[in-house]
């Protein structure tokens, strides 16, 4: 089922998201939606709080960008409980935009050399090292999972530029080819 994605505004994003338990109603169910969702939307990552659930759970399939990136081949996986260590390296600028903040794309520094440790679908355990756009993709999301999203990472003249952009999402000005929920409406 196609889950509608909660816009930049919606305070569901600005919330640390709490640990999956395992006995998590349906947790399967809910997988298979999100990368239902991630696909319909052209996605390549999403994380629980964009559906609204603030629980530590992401999907990410990069596979799409394989060309350019060949690191994202068979990417596909689903990330639960995640816990990130960034590796030394510098910062380096790449674009990046986000099915929260639709019709922007800002340009973020980050570490592309990253340790992850996380549970599968299976709740199975894993540690493995993730470097170049698919470390990106990870960082992204786990952000997500922080209560934090990419423009948190973009300097303040940048985001000054963007106001209108932001302004048009947080009102509910912007349209999107695939469902949304939008912030609720202050009285």
């Amino acid at each position: 089922m196609k889950l509608p994605i909660y816009l930049y505004g919606h305070p569901v994003l600005r919330k640390v998201s709490e640990p999956v338990p395992q006995d998590y109603p349906e947790p399967q169910k809910l997988i298979d939606d999100m990368f239902e969702t991630m696909y319909f939307s052209e996605g390549v990552g999403l994380a629980a709080p964009q559906i609204g659930k603030n629980i530590r759970m992401v999907v990410i399939d990069g596979s799409a960008l394989e060309k350019d990136f060949p690191e994202c081949a068979d990417s596909k996986m689903c990330i639960i409980n995640p816990e990130l260590e960034v590796l030394d390296g510098e910062k380096i600028a790449r674009g990046e935009g986000c099915l929260s903040l639709p019709g922007l794309s800002e340009e973020v520094k980050r570490v592309e050399h990253i340790r992850l440790k996380w549970l599968d679908r299976d709740w199975q355990e894993h540690e493995q090292e993730f470097t170049g756009f698919l470390s990106r993709i990870i960082q992204h999301e786990f952000d997500h999972l922080e209560g934090k999203v990419y423009m948190d990472h973009v300097s303040a003249a940048r985001r000054l530029m963007d106001k209108s952009k932001l302004n048009n999402i947080v009102t509910g000005r912007t349209r999107c080819d695939y469902p949304v929920r939008y912030a609720p409406r202050k009285k």
